[in-house]
């Protein structure tokens, strides 16, 4: 029979909907429960996508014996980290404190009063390499639970003491100024691995934020070496296997520090923030291979994590069936040189196996290989790869497809919006916009009350009962911003106000500028989570400045600007020792310096000078730049306001701080205006 988990809609939760284990989601209810029965909470935390979350799923908690175990004497609550980032976020920094690690499943046992006391990540069936059984954890958690609970209470009261006094100090009360972002930049040469692209050793994530800032550093100062930095690392993580070769997409990250062997599994935020790095990095460039990978990253996202209501779903799982009933990390993805022959034939299959790096030996497990580019594709004939890729795609879609976590997370689908509005308008492809627009439509529909309070997630167009935590009001007006810009409707910049205002009233602290990735109101944690670094995706507090900033540049609005300012002040005190956590402060930090720059295309939308002088300004790689397009009439878009045609002719204007230069009619001079 079900556990109560078969009424949820998170695809991770209904995972785990028939375990023997009797599973509470996280509720007042279940804590309830502990209180009345005098058991102890065991708090499981992962997500769809999570390999290891698999692994302990099949060894413990569908296990008879097991679940028989924590039935009788815990209360277990499992939670979907990307439901409820704001509990996973408390207990994650309570197991990091205490055992200096953490990871998914996060193991956490806790007292009726949600007070942690226990922690761990993984635990096995049985003891191996010194880690303890998942039994004998839960024997020893209720042995301590019975015989010593005074004990067990004083730890949990200083573990809540401990949180508590962690709270984030605010740092400087001034944004970055040219001092922090050099040096922010000096940090990151130290850091970057020139051998091989990136920051750091193994296992090495893919450093979207920072590349962000590289760029924008270099668009605003004329670095080469971030531009070096910017394109060496894009052009290493295309070519590894990071990358899916036959299908497009990024993989979450590489095991290795040559981008060679990634862990498989796809995430939407991964794949909308390269996309969108790969496009800003063509735009600075020309790069046809940054081109190239915008484009199939674009069309991955919208071919295989498009939902039927038009928003995108969060993941592709890391495992699949290997076609013999066993659930195999990357057997979808990985190849043999007898698997390209069967496919290709002898003559193509040893074509394959040079360019993709397909050898006997095998770069991943069992003699298979993950496909890379190892050499330039100029020394192969275009038309046989262009075949050969076709086919090797073909087949693979007949291998049974990893598992896809259709849950549409509002901040993840708003950094979708804007990566491809932006790819659409720089390289023509219509389509893109629309998918942009239809995501969109549904963060609206479906994401937005009457209130305009988000919720974080959906599914099957059904919103979940989850609030929206601050990342997902700023990386969702992150979208609407873009958008706005791209297809000059000025709904989209209203939206995108609804939403920031809400930053302002009910994620800040009122005084500072410091801000809580919970609102105000929300429910109540042991400790209201504070966490201004990024990590797989920019920080809450660094989206919000970012996107503050935009949209002050749109509007004129001094308290949104001022509010983008108070916000980066935390990244003036973490940029000269922790640049690489900051890259999306970085990135906004570089706009703010440098104005942003507002730009107003007026003219109709059917006029081809309107339509170039419009491309020439979202083209431009003046960090940060805002646009608006329409006629001076529009009263949607502010910076159009007392914006006339010259002559009658289409006309830019580019303006800092809604002071404008002359207007011009030439896209040349256009261009001119928002370089350097």
């Amino acid at each position: 029979m079900p556990n109560r988990l078969a009424h949820e809609t998170s695809p991770y939760l209904l995972q785990h909907a028939d375990n023997p284990v009797d599973w509470w989601p996280w509720s007042a209810e279940a804590f309830e429960e502990a209180r009345r029965s005098g058991r102890p909470v065991l708090l499981s935390v992962g997500y769809s996508s999570c390999h290891w979350c698999h692994v302990m799923a099949h060894e413990s908690f569908e296990d008879e014996e097991t679940a028989a175990y924590l039935n009788a004497h815990f209360v277990s609550v499992k939670v979907d980290r990307e439901e409820r980032p704001d509990v996973d976020a408390v207990y994650m920094e309570a197991v990091q404190a205490a055992t200096g690690q953490g990871g998914w499943p996060m193991t956490v046992f806790l007292t009726a009063d949600a007070e942690p006391f226990y922690f761990g990540t993984y635990f096995p069936p049985e003891s191996r390499h010194g880690m303890p059984s998942f039994r004998q954890v839960l024997e020893g958690v209720r042995s301590a639970w019975t015989d010593r609970r005074d004990e067990v209470a004083e730890v949990a009261g200083k573990i809540v003491r401990d949180l508590a006094g962690r709270e984030i100090g605010f740092g400087d009360s001034r944004p970055p100024g040219e001092e922090e972002l050099a040096q922010a930049l000096l940090g990151l040469t130290r850091d970057y691995d020139a051998t091989h692209g990136g920051f750091g050793g193994a296992p090495k994530f893919p450093p979207s934020m920072v590349v962000e800032f590289l760029l924008r550093h270099h668009a605003r100062t004329g670095s080469e070496g971030a531009l070096q930095m910017a394109s060496d690392t894009c052009e290493r993580m295309a070519r590894g296997g990071l990358y899916d070769q036959l299908g497009g997409g990024f993989a979450r990250y590489s095991v290795d520090r040559e981008w060679r062997v990634p862990h498989f599994e796809k995430m939407l935020y991964d794949n909308a923030l390269l996309c969108r790095v790969y496009a800003h990095l063509w735009r600075a460039t020309g790069s046809e291979l940054a081109r190239r990978v915008a484009l199939e990253t674009a069309d991955f996202m919208v071919g295989e994590l498009r939902t039927a209501e038009g928003g995108f779903a969060s993941a592709l799982d890391a495992d699949s069936d290997d076609g013999s009933g066993r659930h195999v990390e990357g057997a979808y993805y990985v190849w043999t040189p007898g698997q390209l022959g069967e496919v290709l034939g002898d003559e193509d299959g040893r074509l394959a196996a040079r360019y993709y790096g397909v050898t006997e030996e095998g770069t991943f497990e069992e003699g298979a290989s993950v496909l890379q580019l190892p050499q330039q594709e100029a020394v192969f004939d275009a038309a046989a790869l262009a075949s050969v890729r076709g086919r090797l795609l073909a087949a693979r879609a007949g291998r049974p497809a990893p598992g896809r976590d259709d849950k549409v997370v509002a901040a993840w689908n708003g950094l979708a919006v804007a990566a491809l509005a932006e790819t659409g308008a720089y390289f023509d492809r219509p389509d893109l916009v629309d998918a942009a627009l239809g995501a969109a439509d549904l963060l609206v529909r479906v994401h937005l009350d009457e209130h305009a309070r988000l919720a974080r997630t959906s599914k099957d167009g059904r919103a979940g009962a989850n609030a929206g935590v601050l990342e997902d009001y700023a990386d969702v007006a992150e979208g609407f911003l873009a958008l706005a810009s791209v297809t000059g409707e000025g709904v989209w910049l209203e939206f995108a106000g609804f939403l920031l205002d809400h930053v302002l009233v009910r994620f800040t602290d009122g005084e500072s500028g410091a801000l809580y990735d919970t609102a105000a109101d929300a429910e109540r944690l042991i400790r209201r989570p504070q966490d201004p670094t990024d990590n797989a995706t920019p920080s809450g507090w660094s989206a919000a400045a970012g996107a503050l900033l935009s949209y002050a540049a749109q509007t004129g609005s001094e308290p949104h600007r001022t509010a983008a300012e108070r916000a980066l002040g935390v990244v003036t005190a973490l940029a000269p020792r922790a640049p690489r956590f900051v890259g999306w402060g970085l990135a906004t930090a570089e706009a703010l310096l440098d104005g942003p720059r507002e730009v107003a295309v007026v003219g109709p939308a059917d006029a081809p000078a309107t339509r170039e002088l419009h491309r020439a300004a979202l083209l431009a790689t003046a960090p940060g730049a805002v646009v608006a397009v329409g006629t001076p009439e529009s009263d949607e878009l502010p910076l159009l306001a007392d914006r006339p045609l010259v002559n009658g002719e289409p006309a830019a204007y580019v303006c800092r701080n809604f002071t404008c230069d002359a207007p011009t009619t030439d896209v040349d001079r256009l261009r001119a205006a928002l370089g350097r």
